[in-house]
C-alpha cells in the first residue's frame, strides 16, 4: 500500500494536523455554542448544528473507507481534507442557525474520509510492534486538540469573533495537504471492485429518516403525526433494504461477515456507547457553565479542559500498554473511570464548586481516552489489509452513528426536561412575570448584560431548571455505559502479539 521511499515523519505530521483539526472542531464549536445561539438565535435548533455534522460524517465513512480500500488512501483523504475547508470557510460566512447546519453538513462529509483513513495509513505504514505507540499517538493528538480547542475557541469567541472558529481551520488544512501530497508515495496497484452503490444510498436514506424523525418529534410535528410515522416508516424500510443489499454486493459497503469475529463484533458496539455518551459532554458541559455558573465562553472552554487532558493521558496508556495486555484489560480500566466520572457528574447542582467538576471531568476524559486508541486497533486486529479501511471506516461510522443518535436522543430529552421544569417552576407565579420570560427568549441566560436585567427570583428558577434538565440527561447515559460494560467482557483475550525480536527492535 505505501512506497518504500515514504519519508514516515512528515507523512505522520500531516496526518496528525488532519486529526488535530476535524477534532478541534468539534470542541470549538460546542464551546462557542452559547455565543452563536446568542448571535443567530434559532435555541431550539442548535442541537442541529452538531447534528448535522454527524450525520455527514456518518455517510461518508463507510463509502470513504471502502474507497480508499479499492482505489487507495491518498485520494480520498486528500479530497476529505478539501471539502472540509470549504465547509469551515463556509461556516464563517453563516448568516443564521439554519445556514450553519448546512455548511455543517458540507464540513462533515469532508470529515468522514480524516479520521478513518488516517488510522489506516498509520496501520499501514507502521509494523504491528509499532502501531500501538502510533495509533495512541493518533488518540493522544485527538484529545490534545480537543484541549487546544476549547481554549483556542474561547478567546476567539471572547476577543475576535465566532465565525473565526471556523476560518482557523483552513491554515492547519493547508499545511497538512501539502504534507501528504509531498511525502505520502502510495502505490498506484489497487483491486478495481463495483461500488456498493445501492448499500450506500439505502444506508444513509435510512439513517437520515432517523434523525428526522427523532428531531421533529414532539417539537415540529406530534410523535403519533403522519410525518413522524412517515419517517419512522422510511428508516426501517430501507435499514432493512440496506442489509439485503449488502448480502447481495459483491464487495459490501460493510461487510457483515466481519461481525462473525468477536473481538470485531464487540469493538464495534463499544463505539457506539461510547460516542453516544461522550458527545453529551461536549456539548452540554460548556452549556451547563454560561446558563448555570454564568460564565462566558472563555470560562466554558477552560472547564473542558481538565476532561480533554484526562483523554489524552488515558489515550496515551491505552497505547503504550496495548502490546503489554489485552484490549479486555485495557477496557475494564476504561470503564470503571468512565462510569465513576459520568455518575459524579450527574450528582452535580447549581452549588458544586467548580474543582470538583474539574476532577469529575479528568474521570471520564481518562476512561473515554482508552477507546480513542484501542478500538479503532480491534476493529482491524489480524485482519488482511484489503480490509483495514472497511473495518476501521466501520468502527468510526459506528462511533459517529452514537455520537449522532446520542446528541439527538439526548438532547430532546434534556430539551423536554428543561421545559418541564421551567412549567413547574412558574406555575401559579402571579403577574405573569415568570411566565413571559419562559415564553421569551432563552438565550437571554447567556448573555452576562442581558442575564444582569432578569429579575433574581426568576433567573433562580430558570438556572435550577437547567442544571436539573443537563445533570438528569448525565444520569441518562448510565444505562448504554452499563451496556458498554458488559460488551467489554466479550472481547475475549485478544491482544497484540509481537514477537521478542521485534521487541527489542
Amino acid at each position: 500500500m505505501i512506497k518504500q521511499d515514504t519519508n514516515l515523519k512528515p507523512v505522520v505530521a500531516g496526518l496528525l494536523l488532519a486529526i488535530l483539526m476535524s477534532a478541534m472542531d468539534n470542541t470549538i464549536v460546542a464551546t462557542a455554542m452559547g455565543t452563536i445561539v446568542s448571535d443567530l438565535g434559532g435555541f431550539d435548533k442548535f442541537v442541529w448544528v452538531t447534528s448535522a455534522y454527524m450525520v455527514a460524517v456518518m455517510a461518508g465513512m463507510p463509502i470513504f473507507g471502502k474507497l480508499s480500500d479499492m482505489y487507495g488512501r491518498k485520494r480520498f483523504f486528500l479530497f476529505g481534507l478539501i471539502v472540509f475547508l470549504v465547509g469551515s470557510a463556509l461556516c464563517g460566512l453563516a448568516q443564521s442557525i439554519v445556514q450553519l447546519s448546512i455548511y455543517r453538513a458540507i464540513q462533515g462529509i469532508g470529515g468522514g474520509a480524516l479520521m478513518p483513513i488516517a488510522f489506516t495509513i498509520v496501520f499501514d505504514i507502521f509494523p504491528p510492534e509499532n502501531r500501538g505507540k502510533m495509533t495512541g499517538l493518533l488518540g493522544a493528538v485527538f484529545g490534545a486538540s480537543s484541549v487546544l480547542g476549547p481554549l483556542l475557541g474561547a478567546y476567539i469567541t471572547d476577543y475576535i469573533s465566532w465565525h473565526w472558529v471556523f476560518y482557523v481551520n483552513v491554515p492547519i488544512g493547508i499545511v497538512s495537504i501539502i504534507l501528504i501530497v509531498r511525502y505520502y508515495h502510495e502505490s498506484l496497484q489497487h483491486s478495481k471492485q463495483k461500488i456498493d452503490y445501492l448499500g450506500a444510498v439505502t444506508l444513509v436514506i435510512s439513517v437520515v429518516s432517523l434523525m428526522f424523525a427523532l428531531e421533529l418529534g414532539g417539537k415540529e410535528y406530534d410523535w403519533d403525526s403522519v410525518q413522524i410515522i412517515g419517517l419512522f416508516a422510511s428508516f426501517l424500510i430501507f435499514f432493512i433494504a440496506f442489509f439485503f443489499a449488502e448480502f447481495k454486493a459483491a464487495e459490501p459497503i460493510l461487510p457483515l461477515w466481519l461481525f462473525r469475529r468477536r473481538l470485531f463484533a464487540s469493538s464495534q458496539l463499544l463505539s457506539f456507547l461510547y460516542g453516544g455518551t461522550f458527545i453529551i459532554l461536549t456539548v452540554f458541559i460548556p452549556i451547563f457553565v454560561q446558563a448555570v455558573y454564568g460564565g462566558t465562553a472563555k470560562n466554558a472552554g477552560l472547564i473542558l479542559t481538565p476532561m480533554m487532558l484526562g483523554s489524552v493521558a488515558g489515550s496515551s496508556v491505552g497505547g503504550i500498554f496495548l502490546t503489554k495486555t489485552s484490549f479486555r484489560n485495557l477496557m475494564i480500566l476504561s470503564i470503571i473511570s468512565y462510569v465513576a466520572g459520568m455518575y459524579l457528574l450527574g450528582t452535580m447542582t447549581v452549588d458544586t464548586p467548580r474543582y470538583l467538576l474539574t476532577i469529575f471531568m479528568i474521570l471520564v476524559g481518562f476512561g473515554v481516552g482508552f477507546s480513542f486508541s484501542l478500538l479503532p486497533t480491534a476493529s482491524m486486529h489480524n485482519l488482511e489489509p484489503q480490509y483495514r479501511g472497511t473495518a476501521n471506516s466501520t468502527n468510526a461510522f459506528l462511533r459517529s452513528f452514537g455520537m449522532t443518535l446520542g446528541v439527538t436522543i439526548f438532547g430532546t430529552l434534556q430539551g423536554n426536561r428543561f421545559t418541564d421544569k421551567l412549567q413547574e417552576a412558574f406555575k401559579g407565579m402571579q403577574g405573569g412575570g415568570g411566565q413571559h420570560f419562559q415564553m421569551g427568549d432563552p438565550r437571554q441566560i447567556f448573555q452576562a448584560s442581558e442575564r444582569a436585567k432578569i429579575p433574581d427570583f426568576i433567573l433562580e428558577k430558570i438556572i435550577h431548571a437547567m442544571s436539573d434538565s443537563i445533570t438528569h440527561t448525565f444520569m441518562l447515559t448510565l444505562i448504554p455505559i452499563a451496556l458498554a460494560a458488559i460488551t467489554i467482557f466479550f472481547m475475549g483475550n485478544a491482544r497484540v502479539q509481537v514477537s521478542k525480536k521485534q521487541a527489542k527492535g
